[in-house]
């Protein structure tokens, strides 16, 4: 319940920025009274968000800031772990007892024992990540390779074609008259994205959407292939091969600006028409009528989201489907290639704000999807017996949940927590610190789904005893007694280190100076909007677009993209997607995702089970069971299950969420990375 003070003072509306893990990164307009947010609305300050958000973050930041789940002291674990039984303390009492676990464990088992178990809830460059690494660093803690839970893979197979070069601003989608929109929930997860379709096909573009479920802007769309999960690279590829047979490809463009061209349509080659009906599920008459759009495109766009990097073969499904583009001649000018990485061109100096100068040489770096196994496993070389949970809602958001909270109730692990609300993961910690919100701290803001930098500052003072990540881990350092200058960096000293403030991009502001109510765009080195292989050259060893990675190769023997398929071993395949309520886990424990989340099945499906709609029903495999309301719909593939990401325990009777249905050990080609959608299961009534 949001609890509003007596309307004394009048309303007061301020500039800030949306922090969450999404890629359009929205300006905000943030209404205030008397210290309390009453209202979170869009401005126009960033032009690509233009005014418009999403109802998740109007709805649910001002209840969030200050309803009943937020943390506004720190606090210590009283009864058995996993009780959420906590009594208040003071902050000195709460740093003492990180420094005595922390410091127990380094005694015994030395630095490597600690482990920073964050992700990216704040998309803020210093509440991401900045202090907090600078004092792991030193520490000499176990070190995290987190990309691999989410994002790795679709980074690497675009950077395996492209380098870190920017990619196409998505504005530039209305210059195209083809797109295609490849696994990407757009009106969920790219909210932004959609007027801009509209704007393109009011222009006569075709829209296209390569998609395992008819999502809402299939509906739109001039063409629907409906493909089945996890089998993108198959369809990519005979397309490319198809495109070949018909004398399609633009070997001019070919020669100047691609590399690896014959080991890929080698590979390419392999994938029949037939093989692509068979394995992807599309008839042949669709897969013909889309290669003659392409054939008739002048500027084809593709758009690939995050979904397809969450199959066995997802790294492959995205570089093929990137390398459409290319192979057709599809770069050069406004509308044609492909949107993705175009906040590569804001001039980031991580490793300096993170200071990576600190690493300890030889410091042993984890998987994070390993780490439910990880803090299970005694015969380690060093274990992990202390741990500290922030930024981050693992048993929310990773696979194989069950095995994550046999991990986080072992007695011997100290944990220590920092959030903004008291979370799953939370309910675990021994000691819990109130993180400031985004509305109450300093930061700036780059994208990864488009071209502006944004910077924000406090709207409302820190909520109760919460103080800023920044500030927690300052006071951290000072109890632990690192006296270096670089740990009491202020956080205007931490945004100008987090870019660099002399590039021509940045237009002589610093960062810490960048207005509140302006984005700052991104553009080509020329100064004019960013073109691959016009003025924006493939960061590759070649120069070139590279259709053969011999990073790949050497790391994972993908040299080029090929199919891997992972044998079935229940009847349905589960998809976990974003949800309409939430962003990832955030806003899991507010109203909207009260009670049980629903799982949509196909009407063939649900006769054959005799399950209704609205139907109560369990859906399990051997590691273990959720209950779900059952919403019966076609816009489902027969065998294919969807239901939203990001729950919480509570909306399920068995205490467990979708996740623990999600593999932990199957793996993506490139990148080592999570299979959220390689998830088999079996559906029962509860």
């Amino acid at each position: 319940m949001t609890h509003h003070s007596p309307q004394s003072a009048p309303a007061t509306t301020h500039p800030s920025v949306c922090p969450l893990d999404c890629p359009d990164t929205c300006s905000l307009s943030v209404k205030v009274q008397n210290g309390t947010i009453i209202d979170v609305k869009g401005s126009r300050a960033n032009p690509y968000t233009d005014n418009v958000i999403c109802n998740k973050v109007a709805r649910s930041y001002p209840d969030f800031t200050h309803g009943d789940g937020r943390l506004t002291h720190p606090l210590k674990r009283v009864g058995p772990r996993g009780s959420g039984q906590f009594e208040r303390i003071t902050w000195d009492a709460a740093l003492d007892l990180i420094h005595d676990g922390f410091t127990r464990a380094i005694t015994k088992h030395g630095p490597e024992s600690v482990l920073p178990f964050n992700y990216a809830g704040p998309h803020g460059e210093l509440a991401a990540g900045s202090m907090d690494r600078r004092f792991f660093y030193h520490m000499g803690a176990t070190m995290l390779n987190r990309g691999p839970l989410c994002g790795a893979v679709r980074g690497t197979a675009y950077s395996s074609l492209f380098g870190a070069a920017p990619g196409m601003p998505p504005e530039q989608v209305i210059h195209a008259d083809l797109v295609l929109v490849w696994g990407n929930n757009v009106t969920v997860s790219n909210l932004h994205l959609a007027p801009l379709l509209k704007r393109a096909r009011a222009n006569g573009a075709k829209l296209v959407v390569i998609d395992p479920k008819r999502i809402k802007i299939a509906e739109q769309s001039d063409m629907h292939l409906q493909i089945a999960p996890g089998t993108d690279v198959v369809l990519a590829m005979g397309l490319a091969a198809e495109l070949e047979r018909r004398g399609a490809l633009d070997m001019a463009f070919i020669t100047t600006w691609v590399d690896g061209f014959d080991a890929y349509m080698a590979q390419a080659r392999t994938y029949s028409i037939a093989q692509i009906e068979k394995v992807c599920g599309v008839a042949a008459d669709q897969i013909h009528a889309l290669a003659d759009m392409i054939c008739a495109a002048k500027n084809m766009t593709c758009s690939a989201g995050n979904g397809i990097e969450r199959g066995r073969s997802g790294g492959s499904g995205l570089r093929a489907a990137m390398a459409l583009p290319a192979l057709m001649g599809h770069h050069g000018r406004l509308g044609a290639g492909v949107i993705a990485k175009s906040g590569l061109a804001a001039p980031k100096t991580t490793a300096r704000l993170h200071g990576d100068h600190l690493k300890k040489p030889g410091t042993r770096v984890l998987n994070i999807v390993d780490l439910a196994q990880k803090l299970l496993d005694d015969t380690l070389d060093v274990p992990i017996t202390a741990t500290m949970i922030y930024n981050h809602n693992p048993v929310a958001t990773h696979p194989d949940q069950g095995t994550l909270i046999k991990a986080l109730m072992r007695e011997d692990l100290f944990i220590a927590g920092c959030d903004i609300a008291m979370t799953d993961s939370m309910q675990f910690c021994d000691v819990i610190l109130p993180a400031s919100g985004p509305f109450e701290i300093d930061d700036v803001y780059g994208a990864y789904g488009q071209n502006y930098v944004q910077r924000a500052a406090p709207v409302i003072p820190p909520v109760g005893e919460s103080l800023p990540n920044t500030e927690i881990f300052r006071r951290l350092a000072a109890r632990f007694g690192y006296d270096d200058p670089i740990f009491q960096a202020s956080d205007a000293q931490l945004m100008d280190d987090a870019f660099d403030g002399t590039h021509p991009q940045l237009k002589g502001t610093r960062p810490s100076q960048i207005a509140l109510d302006h984005a700052l765009e991104m553009a080509a080195p020329d100064g004019e909007t960013m073109i691959m292989c016009h003025n924006v050259t493939p960061a590759t060893d070649s120069g070139k677009i590279e259709l053969f990675s011999q990073d790949l190769e050497a790391r994972f023997g993908f040299g080029v993209p090929r199919y891997d398929p992972v044998t079935k071993d229940q009847p349905f395949t589960l998809i976990s997607p974003s949800s309409t309520k939430r962003t990832n886990a955030t806003f899991g424990g507010q109203a909207a995702s009260q009670g049980l989340e629903v799982v949509e099945m196909h009407p063939k499906d649900a006769k054959a089970r005799g399950l209704s709609d609205g139907a109560t029903v369990e859906i399990w495999n051997a590691r273990g069971a959720v209950t779900l309301q059952l919403v019966v719909t076609d816009a489902t593939r027969p065998g294919v299950l969807y239901s939203p990401k990001g729950t919480w325990r509570a909306t399920s009777q068995t205490g467990l969420t979708v996740n623990a249905l999600i593999p932990a050990d199957i793996r993506t080609d490139i990148e080592d990375g999570a299979c959220y959608h390689e998830t088999f299961v079996d559906v029962r009534t509860a």
